[in-house]
């Protein structure tokens, strides 16, 4: 029996490219032999699925993309969209497989969970992991310029990442509403997460001037910004360039 609750299964082109872009570059990705990656929650229509597919294979030519809903008739909708490496089942966070999964997409999923139901379904998913496998979880705006994720191994939360659409950026805050379901509701003073918006917002207007020079350059000034403050950001320019800020799961973890 499938484990989780119909969602309302929202989704849209291009809508996750940036975490896409974010598991392409996983080791646990790129070194695995013959990788598996999970679409947890696809939604309404196989858009997403088929794009995540489209994107790793360009990576890593045998991967295999599963996407997994728990409403029957999206499942059905979807297989009309097989392919060769894609291909569509009925489950939920149990993640139905034959074989273990070396990534874990579930975006926009847990977001429409209570908090407290959280913990569980991190605990379910991330035992459908083969060693070294990553569950990323997070939630991203509508159109995807927006958005944060978790990365998760075996033994729980390893890393956070914000990801903004830097052009026209006001304050990295904006991600507030984005959280995923772990920290949405942490962002009140004494929490981590609240502090870490806070000291982003400084740095982002501190480096105003370099706007001159583009966005990336701002970014990657608030980055080394926070950085040198103690907070302890991970990646280098390479990743803070594309509008990402990684944190050890520490530095935000609930109190």
């Amino acid at each position: 029996m499938a484990i989780g609750s119909v969602t309302r299964g929202t989704t849209g082109t291009n809508r996750l490219r940036r975490v896409d872009r974010w598991i392409a570059q996983l080791p646990a990705f790129r070194r695995t032999e013959n990788p598996l990656v999970v679409d947890l929650g696809y939604g309404a229509s196989a858009t997403t699925t088929l794009e995540l597919h489209q994107r790793l294979s360009r990576v890593r030519p045998e991967v295999e993309v599963l996407g997994i809903e728990i409403e029957p008739t999206r499942v059905e909708l979807a297989r009309r969209s097989e392919r060769p490496g894609v291909s569509f089942t009925l489950g939920g966070f149990e993640v139905p497989s034959a074989r273990p999964a070396t990534v874990i997409r579930a975006l926009n999923v847990l977001r429409q969970y209570d908090e407290s139901e959280v913990a569980a379904a991190w605990t379910l998913m991330c035992s459908r992991l083969e060693p070294n496998g990553v569950l990323v979880e997070g939630t991203c705006n509508e159109v995807g310029r927006v958005a944060s994720w978790i990365d998760l191994s075996a033994s729980g939360p390893e890393s956070f990442t914000i990801s903004l659409r830097l052009a026209e950026l006001e304050k990295p805050s904006i991600v507030a509403e984005r959280l995923p379901k772990a920290l949405i509701h942490r962002n009140v003073e004494g929490e981590r997460i609240h502090s870490l918006l806070i000291e982003l917002d400084r740095a982002w207007q501190v480096h105003a001037p370099l706007s001159v020079y583009g966005p990336s350059q701002r970014w990657i000034a608030t980055a080394e910004t926070l950085r040198e403050g103690g907070w302890p950001v991970l990646g280098g320019r390479t990743r803070w360039k594309l509008g990402e800020l990684t944190v050890a799961w520490a530095a935000v973890a609930p109190s």
